[in-house]
């Protein structure tokens, strides 16, 4: 029978690796990445799969933005999005998967040699990267929402092929 890691046990381990090396509050990376999934399973490994948690979102809001700044076979809903984006905000966008294009290449050069301290320190400064992406990300949202009704029910024109 597989034993399983629990909540509790993860934030209780999460607070020695914090007090370590001044990581966020569990509760905070909690938050944002949903990092209580990785008590679903015994690891060796926690920062490691806490790092994991927070690159998936970052690489789920990178080909996100991927779709927006270049629409190639997007589904139809990108379309109708790209229509409600000024020039600034396709700008913020790029300069935004940039970041993240970042993210990705240092994530891929995490995985490539294990080092507690490297993961550590990618938790972080991850963190830190996102909390700038998400104020940015919120705003362009609020752009979206605002243009929404005005640009996609003022071109009654539809192509369905």
């Amino acid at each position: 029978m597989e034993k399983k890691f629990d909540l509790s046990q993860l934030k209780e381990s999460y607070k020695s690796f914090k007090e370590k090396y001044s990581l966020p509050s569990f509760e905070k990376l909690n938050e944002d990445f949903l990092i209580e999934k990785v008590s679903e399973s015994e690891t060796d490994f926690i920062l490691k799969e806490i790092r994991i948690c927070i690159t998936e979102k970052f690489l789920n809001y990178l080909r996100f933005i991927e779709s927006i700044i270049n629409p190639t076979n997007a589904p139809m809903f990108v379309f109708a999005i790209t229509k409600t984006i000024g020039v600034k905000e396709k700008e913020k966008l790029v300069e935004l998967y940039k970041k993240i294009a970042k993210v990705e290449i240092d994530m891929i050069e995490l995985d490539l040699e294990y080092s507690e301290k490297k993961e550590a320190e990618s938790i972080i400064r991850y963190y830190n990267i996102w909390q700038d992406i998400k104020k940015e990300l919120t705003n362009i949202v609020k752009s979206i929402n605002g243009n929404w009704d005005a640009k996609i029910e003022g071109n009654n024109k539809s192509y369905f092929g």
